[in-house]
């Protein structure tokens, strides 16, 4: 038998874990989980419905890395692209920059409001108001520059050198304008930053040749005020030469100082900015520049530019002079040849072991070094020149040299203001033609149609949710649940289940006595023939029958059917021909003898304390072999009564007159009077009811009644329903009741 018991144990666990458990779990909960779902749908389809159209527009810009002169080059070419991916990651995040983002808030107001503030726009809006208000006011910078962090999306093509710039709005007219806007501030910012330097060399010599024209007609202005006083007013052919010599070597020794000043302004603001990625590399950079070869090339060019410079300011029509200007022109362009082979090794040692992120910045820095070298060595030979001139100049008559140094200095900052707008000149055409590493591939154009709300998918998710929050509680109110709710739970704590009773149809919480014995009112239901079931499993409960003949009807708590299933019990014994006693000692609220439509007194008390005799209380019923013993008047003292030696004597007494005796008592974990006759009785059936009783009440009760007693002998489900998909474990009943009617 215990063989049995083990496998139907085992078998109930392995059927709890299958499929059709979940669904009867879902079944059972099923109007909370309809509740979920549809409060889950419902709101989806509002949010969806309620939501605004966004839409949605995207520019594309294409990037590449600037490109430069010969000894910018990359010295492989197959591999010019490495580190392209990073290169993007950094105009990206310059893209999100805040910094950035100010610029194009600024731009998109000014532009806003040169459209004539549209109404249908959004964004740029203050968030108070409704959409199309009249009476909605401009955004502040500070507001937009927010609002663009949400609504703008920087992505890179994969593998490509082009990135997206998308805006959202609810206005398609804005999120266009937004792209076009946000792609052209970039190209204006890029095309600025690969200017920068131009751009301050423009400025710079746009300052000195403001300069240098004021100078001039300062000097001007003094040559004719001195000429005006009655001064001399012409020099000799020798003075005239002289003057036009020395004024061309003094105009390009100021050039080359001018050009000089220009070069250190661009080193410092390059230095500075190399010191903040590589400090190291600064010193480095500028040994190499003035390493003794280079200086050597430098010196002789510089030597030799100016024996050519010295050479063309004889006579242009000597041949002797245009052949020696020509060897010069040529020792000169060898000289640079070598140098700027030296350049690109140097390049190459520096850049092998170089970031990529500063290989641009060090080449500006090589490349402006040398030319920086090459301007001092420049001015330096000049000055020789001037001075050597300067001595000539000064052995000039005193009567023609103060004219001569007014007609000097003017043609001296002539010859420099020209040199000086040529060189603007073409700092203005190099800023100009100075190409940016952006291009807009693809304008941003007004959607037809709304990127969002994806209503369908809004529905859909939620519908997923509403389900996933249904599981959820499900199986969270499932496992918080301590209820028992079928065998299986009892079984899981190692509980003898005797039976499962069904729910009796008409019956209430309390009891209805007109369908409560249903042994006798419906012998062919299935409660009925469950209660024959129990009724054999008690038999054989012990394998010496005669040795349980009272047995006692508990439960852990009160309104659990344990007075219904002891009147069923007592019931089937009577039918199967035992002589059966029914005994209500539930002396703190009974309610048996209403069903057998007796007087509660007297009863079982009356007799205990000896007011009646046993066979003027003991009634039979109407079923045959079965007699009813009410509780009579109830004491003051219940558990004093039960415990009474009084009571010991009368079970002793009725053991030997009746085949079973069915004791009703209290709930065992609310009073002490079960766990009182526990001791007493030959065997203990707990009653416990599905849905109500929790299981932790359950192992409380039989520890009770076992504490000092080993005649408990298993407990009984009640209410179990059918109807929450435990059907199979009575079919076989309805199976069987149905068979007999043919």
């Amino acid at each position: 038998m215990n063989t049995q018991k083990n496998n139907d144990i085992y078998f109930d666990e392995q059927e709890g874990n299958t499929l059709k458990d979940y669904i009867i779990l879902f079944r059972n909960n099923l109007p909370a989980v309809l509740i979920i779902l549809v409060t889950s749908i419902v709101v989806s389809v509002l949010y969806a419905l309620r939501s605004p159209d966004i839409y949605s527009s995207q520019a594309g810009v294409k990037i590449t890395k600037t490109g430069g002169n010969i000894l910018q080059s990359p010295l492989t070419p197959e591999f010019s692209d490495f580190g392209s991916d990073r290169f993007i990651a950094n105009e990206i995040e310059i893209l999100k920059s805040i910094n950035f983002r100010e610029r194009v808030a600024q731009s998109l107001l000014d532009t806003f409001i040169n459209l004539g503030t549209p109404k249908n726009f959004v964004l740029l809006f203050d968030e108070q108001g409704t959409f199309g208000d009249e009476d909605r006011k401009i955004t502040s910078t500070e507001n937009l520059i927010r609002k663009l962090e949400r609504t703008i999306t920087v992505e890179q093509k994969r593998g490509l050198d082009i990135i997206t710039i998308s805006a959202e709005s609810q206005s398609p007219e804005e999120a266009a304008l937004i792209a076009n806007t946000y792609a052209k501030v970039y190209k204006d910012y890029n095309l600025e930053i690969n200017r920068d330097q131009l751009t301050y060399v423009r400025k710079f010599l746009d300052e000195q040749r403001k300069e240098k024209r004021e100078q001039l007609n300062e000097a001007e202005e003094i040559l004719r005020n001195y000429q005006e006083k009655g001064g001399i007013i012409a020099l000799d052919a020798q003075a005239n030469n002289l003057i036009a010599q020395v004024s061309d070597f003094e105009a390009q020794r100021n050039a080359v100082k001018i050009e000089l000043s220009t070069s250190d302004e661009i080193l410092k603001k390059l230095k500075d900015e190399l010191q903040k990625q590589d400090p190291k590399l600064v010193d480095y950079l500028e040994s190499v520049s003035s390493e003794s070869y280079i200086k050597a090339l430098q010196e002789q060019i510089a030597e030799f530019q100016l024996n050519k410079d010295l050479a063309m300011s004889k006579e242009s029509g000597n041949e002797n002079v245009k052949k020696k200007v020509a060897e010069y022109e040529n020792k000169i362009q060898d000289l640079r040849n070598k140098l700027n082979e030296k350049i690109k090794v140097l390049k190459s040692g520096i850049f092998a072991s170089s970031p990529e992120e500063v290989k641009s910045l060090t080449q500006k820095i090589i490349e402006e070094e040398i030319k920086n070298g090459s301007l001092k060595i420049r001015l330096k030979g000049l000055e020789e020149i001037v001075n050597r001139y300067e001595e000539r100049f000064n052995r000039l008559p005193k009567t023609s040299l103060e004219l001569a140094r007014f007609q000097r200095n003017r043609e001296s900052l002539e010859k420099l203001y020209t040199l000086v707008e040529e060189r603007y000149q073409e700092a203005l055409i190099n800023e100009q033609s100075q190409p940016g590493n952006v291009l807009i591939i693809d304008d941003a154009r007004i959607p037809k149609f709304p990127s969002k709300p994806n209503r369908i998918l809004i529905i859909l998710i939620g519908t997923l949710i509403g389900g996933g929050l249904a599981f959820a509680y499900v199986f969270t109110k499932n496992y918080f649940d301590n209820k028992v709710k079928s065998p299986e739970d009892l079984r899981r704590k190692n509980i003898n289940v005797l039976a499962w009773i069904p729910e009796i149809e008409g019956l209430s919480m309390n009891g209805n006595v007109k369908n409560e014995f249903i042994v006798t009112i419906s012998p062919d239901s299935i409660p009925a023939e469950s209660f024959r079931a129990l009724r054999t499993r008690v038999q054989f409960a012990k394998p010496d029958k005669d040795s349980l003949r009272t047995i006692l009807i508990t439960s852990p708590a009160p309104q659990e059917g344990k007075s219904t299933i002891a009147l069923n019990l007592a019931g089937s014994f009577a039918i199967a021909n035992k002589k059966t006693l029914l005994i209500d000692a539930d002396l703190r609220r009974p309610r048996l003898h209403k069903i057998f439509d007796k007087e509660k007194s007297p009863g079982l008390v009356d007799f205990l304390v000896g007011e009646t005799d046993l066979n003027k209380v003991i009634h039979k019923t109407k079923v045959d072999n079965l007699y009813f013993l009410s509780s009579g008047t109830i004491p003051p003292n219940p558990s004093e009564m039960l415990d009474s030696k009084a009571m010991e004597n009368f079970l002793l007494q009725i053991k030997n007159e009746y085949d079973y005796v069915i004791i009703d008592s209290p709930p065992v974990v609310a009073v002490t009077d079960a766990e009182i006759l526990a001791r007493k009785v030959d065997g203990v059936i707990l009653v416990c009811s599905a849905e109500i009783t929790e299981l932790a009440l359950i192992e409380r009760g039989i520890e009770l009644l076992k504490s000092d007693s080993s005649n408990f002998i298993g407990a009984v489900l009640n209410n179990f329903s059918g109807k929450a998909g435990y059907s199979s474990y009575y079919k076989y009943y309805y199976y069987y009741s149905t068979k007999t009617k043919f």
